[in-house]
């Protein structure tokens, strides 16, 4: 297949995954297209090398996670606001409720953006379906780390919610 089809095929095929890693890295709405586009970019120059060595799948993430944290790296410290994304009305809840929703995924969002980068991206990951084992190949590190590094986030993230919550 050329070049220019794989990266197309593969572009189309993790474009929401890419979108939904580069939110749990940036709060902003337009910092994150450029993410995204940053991580397409990475992509289409690293494709070639791809050897099958590991999974396609295992490969995409690990050169978005690459590119996230470099992103991260470079952008001035600021101060962390919470991304206000349009929300989806649900039919069946009233405005309270939805409200109440959407409140506590911008919080969670936020706890994640608040993780230590290794726990970020295994939550990430993690919330992309990826097993152990393939978030393991996608960090460098053996599947144990990676359940630790899980079992510390999610401790982590109930700590980060409760004050959250606290503080509402």
């Amino acid at each position: 297949m050329a070049h220019d089809q794989h990266f197309e095929r593969v572009a189309y095929a993790y474009r929401g995954a890419l979108q939904r890693l580069a939110a749990a890295y940036e709060p902003d709405a337009h910092e994150q297209e450029d993410l995204v586009q940053d991580i397409l970019f990475a992509l289409w120059r690293a494709l070639p090398s791809f050897r099958g060595e590991c999974s396609e799948r295992t490969f995409v993430y690990r050169v978005a996670h690459n590119r996230a944290l470099t992103h991260r790296r470079r952008l001035p410290r600021r101060g962390e606001e919470l991304a206000r994304a349009d929300a989806v009305a649900d039919p069946r809840a009233d405005p309270a409720e939805r409200a109440e929703a959407v409140q506590r995924r911008e919080y969670l969002l936020d706890a994640v953006r608040r993780l230590p980068p290794a726990y970020r991206q295994a939550v990430t990951l993690r919330l992309e379906d990826l097993s152990n084992a393939e978030i393991g190949e996608v960090l460098g590190v053996n599947e144990n780390t990676v359940a630790i590094r899980l079992t510390r986030a999610r401790k982590a993230l109930a700590e980060l919610m409760h004050e959250e919550w606290s503080n509402a």
